[in-house]
């Protein structure tokens, strides 16, 4: 009999290496999440005030979209005025997700990513999110990990399990890890082999378009050079259009060695919120969103979904455009 990929074999390694997942984390029953009232619009060079603009069940008073379409996609811009105003409105924005898709399909796949984007769902371990989504619907995937062991300091698994995934009550086997135990490249087979499954048995979406897995949200964070994922700017990597999951040994940002969506799945999702933070990325930011004539596009520039991508910024983030 066929063994079941080695990524749902060995998901409860994940869950020994760590301690078990527990009980969510409630907050305090008096915390009052902050109002929605801070957000600012940014008029930018091909990009209209959108007012009133319905965003799943939660009212943007002001809130920015592209008015050009690229790839029949919309492109939202909105800009909040501190951190801690974006983590609260991509709280609501996830949460809207989790219940469409959830009442849809009876299942939503989520694709997180490392670095600063964790803390940003921190707003979801509060109520009302904490004790009205439906943990159990949830399938969670990484864009991208670094071929360390999952208590590693520098991996993308531990960051989550710490700061998300160990306060909300997902069941185990529906967190897929990277199999820690084998190389780089026997590491992006076995996670393309583990999502071809999970395709198959209707776990993930195909996309009709592009025939590769279509995930409901995908969160992505932007490194101050503008790479998404373990896609760097300049590498060979840019251009993969067969693989769903590859490799990399030579990574520009250490550890070197990582495995990555590429960009055809990724841009087969059918939501993605790309969540950037800090004045440090502004001019990323910049570039990404303004009319540059460079033809050496940023990674982060080429994500385009065949759904919708929703910009998350906040005020140091926005502040060059």
């Amino acid at each position: 009999m066929a063994l079941a990929p080695t990524c749902l074999r060995t998901l409860s390694l994940s869950v020994r290496i760590s301690p078990p997942i527990i009980s969510p984390l409630v907050a305090p029953q008096n915390s009052v999440l902050p109002p929605l009232r801070h957000r600012r619009a940014f008029r930018l060079k091909g990009v209209s005030l959108v007012e009133k603009r319905k965003l799943g069940c939660c009212r943007v008073k002001a809130s920015m979209a592209t008015t050009a379409e690229k790839g029949g996609d919309k492109k939202k811009v909105e800009v909040f005025d501190t951190e801690d105003d974006l983590a609260v409105s991509l709280a609501k924005y996830t949460a809207d997700l989790s219940e469409k898709f959830s009442k849809e399909r009876g299942a939503f796949t989520v694709v997180l990513s490392g670095g600063s984007l964790i803390k940003s769902l921190r707003k979801l371990l509060e109520p009302p999110y904490i004790d009205s989504i439906e943990w159990s619907k949830w399938h969670v995937f990484w864009v991208d990990e670094r071929v360390v062991p999952k208590d590693h300091e520098d991996s993308n698994y531990k960051l989550a399990y710490d700061g998300f995934l160990s306060k909300i009550p997902l069941l185990p086997g529906n967190v897929y890890s990277l199999n820690d135990a084998l190389s780089a490249e026997g590491a992006a087979d076995d996670y393309e082999t583990c999502l071809k499954h999970l395709v198959k048995i209707n776990v993930i979406d195909l996309s009709a378009a592009s025939g590769f897995p279509k995930f409901d949200l995908v969160l992505l964070g932007m490194g101050p050079d503008g790479h998404v994922a373990s896609l760097f700017p300049g590498h060979p990597l840019l251009k993969e259009n067969e693989k769903w999951v590859t490799f990399i040994k030579d990574s520009p940002k250490p550890p070197p060695e990582r495995i990555t969506f590429t960009f055809p799945v990724v841009n087969s999702s059918a939501y993605i919120a790309l969540v950037v933070a800090g004045a440090g990325k502004a001019g990323v930011v910049q570039t990404a969103l303004g009319n540059s004539q460079n033809s050496d596009k940023l990674p982060v520039q080429l994500v385009s979904p065949e759904g919708e991508l929703t910009w998350f910024l906040d005020k140091g983030a926005a502040s060059k455009l």
